[in-house]
């Protein structure tokens, strides 16, 4: 039993070794040395949230990700926060904690970017000054990396209050709940960052560094000296989201005949029991008075269907549609099984990067589904609805879930799930609309732990793991 345990070990481990090569792989495609983003502004001006989000983002399109927050480096070193003196220019002990954190930070950033395959770090923190951006500069030269900084200016007193309540309050710096307290305070920790802030000077003395301005939470923004490929993806994805209050509706479409069949793919027509579910959609819209709701369908005649049932406009999206199975469409499991085997086992071993003959992988769809992303944070209210390997990669962008774990997603059909962005995450709902549906979830198989193995060596672990 132990041996087996053991070999079970070994082999999960051997697989994340692989998957982590895979994915350091496909990121050299789009970084060609590693890159330090770093966030610059007062504090409560959403530079958590835009690390949070951006590294999320990152992460989903292939390019790992990690983000370094000063701000938990300061609460390890000073336990306990007792007022905004610490953050006073004057206080030198406090001074010396705060640049100590930084560089232990950085120390950090290099082995994530040296030693465990990371391609871009996040450096969280307000870099208010001159003396300690120009320290970063010196590390990221030093490592031969690239740099690229972010700032957020904000002299909107209705977002500064909004935000302060929303995200400081709960801060670990605050275990107190009054409210008009931890107000007070913050505000005097924001004013001694006032005394020694250095914004960013485009014209003179940073005209050489790339970075983008953000103001007043995208209402305009300020763009320098973009480098590659990479910092203008970055650019592309901070001037597309929004922070406003909106929810996201993903279901999708009725079941068909071909889930019934159990056939993926093709463009099958809906089942009588997807045509009940078509009609419950359009009553939970009414129910939950979904105003001014946009509703998106692939150009798939089984979204379009159950669409049709909702009484409101919607538009068709090529970019929705389900992923291509190539020579695999409108077969079942146990065909493909029978007919390619070796294809079959092949894509149980790493579904996220296997890729059909003729057809697509999870991660052509990641790439196909992009635009879809950048139009839902942007938009109000949406529903979209959609297919199963279509909606795991909307859910995984949403939910920060890894590309492993991306394919093995529970999607069910006949089910609504409301996405709520909140200050650093998303608020999942699943709403089932009381119509049976078959079930199309496939479990991550057992022999996927098994990556390099023979298949005589796999039926051989399988044979073990059964005894268990």
């Amino acid at each position: 039993m132990l041996k087996i345990g053991v070999m079970a070990k070994n082999l999960a481990q051997c697989k994340r070794g692989v998957n982590s090569h895979k994915v350091s792989a496909w990121a050299s495609f789009m970084t060609n040395s590693p890159t330090v983003i770093v966030m610059i502004g007062l504090p409560a001006r959403g530079k958590t949230y835009m690390s949070k989000k951006l590294t999320r983002y990152l992460n989903w399109i292939g390019v790992p990700t990690k983000v370094f927050n000063l701000g938990v480096y300061r609460r390890e070193a000073v336990r306990a926060y007792k007022s905004y003196d610490f953050f006073r220019h004057d206080n030198k002990e406090a001074m010396k904690i705060r640049r100590q954190c930084a560089l232990v930070a950085l120390q950090d950033v290099k082995i994530y970017l040296n030693e465990e395959g990371g391609q871009i770090a996040v450096f969280d923190a307000t870099n208010t000054t001159r003396e300690r951006r120009d320290l970063i500069i010196n590390f990221v030269q030093e490592n031969a990396y690239k740099v690229f900084f972010v700032e957020s200016v904000c002299d909107d007193p209705d977002v500064i209050a909004a935000n302060i309540l929303e995200v400081k309050v709960s801060s670990p710096d605050y275990p107190e709940t009054h409210r008009e307290r931890v107000m007070e305070d913050f505000l005097k920790r924001i004013e001694c960052y006032k005394v020694t802030y250095q914004p960013l000077d485009p014209d003179e003395y940073d005209k050489h560094l790339s970075f983008i301005k953000v103001m007043n939470v995208g209402r305009r923004f300020l763009v320098n000296h973009v480098q590659d490929y990479i910092q203008s993806k970055i650019v592309y994805y901070l001037m597309n989201i929004h922070v406003h209050s909106h929810s996201i509706y993903l279901c999708r479409h009725g079941e068909s005949e071909h889930n019934i069949q159990g056939r993926i793919g093709g463009d099958s027509e809906l089942s009588p029991r997807g045509r009940q579910f078509a009609s419950a959609l359009h009553e939970f819209i009414e129910e939950h008075k979904l105003s001014n709701l946009k509703v998106w369908t692939s150009q798939l005649r089984r979204t379009i269907q159950t669409a049709e049932e909702l009484g409101v406009p919607y538009e068709q999206w090529k970019i929705l549609n389900e992923i291509d199975a190539g020579v695999c469409e409108e077969m079942t499991y146990e065909m493909i099984l029978n007919t390619f085997p070796e294809e079959f086992a092949l894509r149980d071993q790493d579904k996220y990067h296997y890729r059909y003959p003729g057809g697509e992988s999870y991660q052509d769809l990641v790439q196909r589904l992009e635009p879809v992303i950048m139009e839902l944070e942007r938009q109000g209210n949406v529903l979209v609805v959609c297919h199963q390997a279509v909606m795991r990669c909307l859910l995984a962008y949403f939910l920060d879930k890894s590309a492993d774990d991306l394919p093995y997603l529970k999607c069910p059909l006949h089910t609504v799930m409301k996405l709520t962005p909140v200050a650093y995450g998303c608020k999942v709902e699943m709403f089932y609309l009381n119509v049976e549906a078959v079930n199309t979830h496939r479990d991550r198989p057992l022999l996927c732990l098994f990556v390099g193995l023979t298949t005589i060596e796999q039926h051989h672990c399988t044979d073990m793991f059964d005894i268990l």
